[in-house]
Parts: structure tokens; sequence; C-alpha cells
């Protein structure tokens, strides 16, 4: 098969997009979107043209925008163009040239994409215009063999071996067959014209590193490592699958969800097989990485009270179990109370504890509460109450949940909003300011006493 044969299976072997598809092309002027652009045109395929100026190289930035729009002129396509102050975004947001062209790139595709499928919506309710069919990319087979050897040495795990997928929610990638001798040949074949990006010599750039370097070095030593590679993607992209569904079966075995919390039972992680890797994929999702994994892995022999953070959640021992929470709910609804803390200050007030005192007569102040120390196991947790919540209000033997007990109690939803619980290893000792657990009572075989009281902060 010629390459525009392969180019046409390909697209129906992976089921990119389908034939009467409105196509978005992401063009930068090089050889291997120029050829997309042709190919896309012998197929007979519909597709607008979209280009990013990001001017990083001055008037050769320009050139390229330049002779993108000639390039939508000549196939008679709509053109789309975005100029970027890339190094300013990089400066703000603190990232690396590539990786700030990158975030700019695909947000503007997106919403590229999203404008014209709002309009090819409208326009189809009056006609059989052809909606959407997704971004397309000129990423070929040479640029996923680096990806792979760029994510081994970054040790992604078998996720990132897997290679560049062919599609990938919006963004779809029809030359990952073809080798980019292929692709520069087709342009020769073709007569077509294209645009040298000076900065792909430089080898300042990771990926030049390895397409200049690392990989020529490889073929001396292996004279196929291409070819290989290329099998070992596909052979990747399977296990892969394997290995997600094997994943998704262990973490529904292990992840209880409370409100906004994920809860792991201890005593199962440490009698699961592989922890390390599966304890990975459990937090990876929550901003934590994967040279935390040792970090969250020793919590399980650890005291409670004992956690760690990401960017954006913390993970705390309580007890049997390892909870996940989001960081600014944990600052806002969670506060550790420790054996021998003595108050607390927290947006309701200021929280009073002490032990063992021995009351002239039992409180009935709201604000008080008077509790049985012998099944109340420190550190507490004093926080806001949650869905699914339950606890036996004092005079009954039977569970409420807290959202019943609240309409019982005719309380107000600001009342309800504002409303906090102190729990001792998942049980709920008191409703602050309502009504405390039976299970803690005061009874006449109470030897030890917990004291709470609730006043102002100040």
């Amino acid at each position: 098969m010629n390459l525009l044969q392969s180019f046409v299976h390909y697209i129906k072997t992976e089921s990119l997009f389908q034939p009467k598809d409105r196509l978005l092309l992401a063009v930068s002027g090089g050889v291997d979107s120029v050829v997309l652009c042709e190919l896309c045109k012998q197929a007979g395929l519909d597709f607008a043209i979209a280009h990013c100026n990001f001017k990083l190289r001055g008037e050769e930035s320009d050139g390229d925008e330049t002779f993108v729009k000639a390039l939508a002129e000549k196939y008679g396509v709509e053109f789309f163009v975005k100029k970027f102050d890339t190094e300013k975004y990089a400066q703000e947001k603190n990232l690396s040239i590539q990786v700030a062209a990158r975030e700019l790139r695909y947000n503007w595709f997106n919403e590229l994409l999203n404008t014209i499928k709002e309009t090819s919506i409208r326009e189809a309710q009056k006609s059989s215009l052809r909606l959407v069919g997704g971004l397309l990319t000129a990423h070929h087979a040479d640029d996923n063999m680096e990806t792979m050897l760029m994510n081994f040495f970054k040790g992604s795990g078998i996720n990132g071996l897997k290679g560049i997928l062919p599609k990938q929610k919006n963004i779809t990638r029809p030359l990952l067959f073809a080798a980019k001798e292929q692709l520069v040949q087709f342009a020769k074949e073709n007569n077509l014209a294209y645009r040298e990006d000076s900065s792909n010599s430089s080898d300042k750039y990771t990926r030049n590193y390895f397409r200049n370097q690392l990989i020529p070095g490889l073929e001396k030593v292996f004279p196929q490592v291409k070819e290989n590679l290329l099998h070992n993607a596909s052979r990747f992209r399977e296990i892969n699958c394997i290995y997600n569904n094997a994943i998704s079966q262990i973490k529904k075995k292990l992840i209880t969800k409370q409100g906004n919390e994920i809860h792991l039972p201890v005593l199962k992680l440490l009698h699961t097989d592989a922890l390390t890797t599966v304890l990975y994929e459990i937090i990876k999702d929550f901003g934590f990485t994967a040279h935390q994994t040792e970090e969250v892995q020793k919590l399980l022999n650890s005291d409670s009270g004992k956690y760690v953070t990401s960017a954006s959640h913390r993970i705390l021992r309580n007890r049997k179990w390892l909870v996940v929470s989001a960081l600014q709910e944990t600052a806002a609804g969670i506060y550790l109370l420790e054996d021998g803390e003595t108050e607390i200050i927290y947006p309701q007030g200021k929280l009073s504890i002490a032990k063992n005192i021995t009351p002239a007569a039992i409180s009935k102040e709201n604000l008080v509460a008077q509790l049985d120390a012998r099944g109340i196991e420190f550190p507490l947790l004093l926080r806001k109450w949650k869905t699914g919540d339950y606890f036996y209000p004092l005079g009954m033997l039977k569970k409420k949940k807290l959202s019943r007990f609240f309409i019982d109690q005719k309380m107000s939803l600001n009342q309800k909003e504002n409303t906090w619980v102190i729990e001792s290893n998942k049980k709920i000792i008191w409703i602050v300011g309502i009504r405390i657990d039976d299970r803690f009572k005061i009874t006449s075989s109470t030897t030890h006493l917990l004291h709470f009281s609730l006043g102002p902060s100040k």
C-alpha cells in the first residue's frame, strides 16, 4: 500500500473518525502537518486548519504563519490563527517554554473545537452538514518512539510505555503508523513545500536530544531498534488495557467513599499483592507523585494522626483507615485533637477539653458534653458533618442518620451547614452543641470522664 492507502486503512482500522466528519487540523507548517493536509485532501476529507504563532522565533514564527495561511488558501479551507506571548505566560505560570506552549496550544484548540461544534449543530438543524470529528495532529511513528523512551527514563510505568494513543478524548493522530522518512518521501513525490523549524536541530530540548542523539546511537548497536520500539508500543497498549482492568477491580475492593473523602482499609492494604503499584495507582489521582508512594506506604505502620500531603490533598492515618481528603476541605473542615490537648480554636469558637473531671451533677447545657472516656480513642477528629454520618442519639438504642436527626430537630439549612461533630475511631461521640452519642454517656460504672465545652474564641 502507498501512504494514502495506509492512511485511509489506519483511520478505518482504529475507528478514528467517520469519513464525513468535519475535522480541525493542527498545522505548524513543518513537513509532518503539511503531509497531513495533503493526505486529508487526497482522501476527500472535510477539514479546517488551525495554526499557533508562539512568537518565539521572531520573523521565522511570522513566516510560518504566513505560509500556513497560504496553505489554507491553496486547499480552499477555513483558517484559524492565534498569536501567543509564550514567554510571558511561561514566566507567570512558572513553566518551561515547552510546557507553556503545549498548554496554550491545546487550550485554544479546545475552545476552537467547541465553537465549531456549536456552529455545526445549529447548521445541522437546517441541512445535512457534518459535525466535528475532532482535532487531528501530525504525530507520527518516530514521535511515538521518542515519547516511549522519554517516559521510560522518566519512570512513568506501564501507562507511559504504551506511547502515544491514536485517539485520546478529542485528539486524533492518524499518522502514527508512518515513519518520518515516509512522510518526507511523500512530500518529495507530491512536490509539497514546507517550513523547517530551526529549533528542531537544537539539542537543548529533551525530545530533540532523543531524536538527534540517543536513537541514532541506539541504531548503531541495534539496527532494528525503531521497528522493535513500535512493536513494543503495540504490545504495551494491550498490556496497559489488561493492567488498567485489573487495577480497576482492585480499587473497587479497597476504596470506600464517604462524602467527599476516600477511605482505604489499612489491614486490606497490608495484605494486597504488588502494594506499591496499587497504592500509587490509587493516590496519583489526588496529586501524589510516584516518589511519595513510599511515604504513604509508611502510614500503614504509623500511629493515628500521621499524614502525607500533595499539592491538593492530604492522606491521614486514622486508626484502621487511610483517609484521603481535599486540602481546602481539610483546612476548612477537619481538626485533629491529640491526647493531652486542652483547647482548640475553630470557626464555631473555642472547644475546651478536660479529662477525669468529676461533675457535681451532669450538665444539661447544649454547649457542654460529659462523656465516658472508656470507649474513646485519640486522636479525635473535629469536623463538619457529612452525608452518610450517623450516631446513636442520647436515650436511643438505634442509630440514626444525622440528616434524619436534623429534620426531626427542625433545624434550618444554615444550622445544618454549620454543624460540627467530634469523631473517635470513626464513631461520632458528640454533635457539637446539640447531642451526645448514647454509647458514650456517663453511667454508674463510669470511672474516667471527658469534658468538652464550647465557648467564644475570644
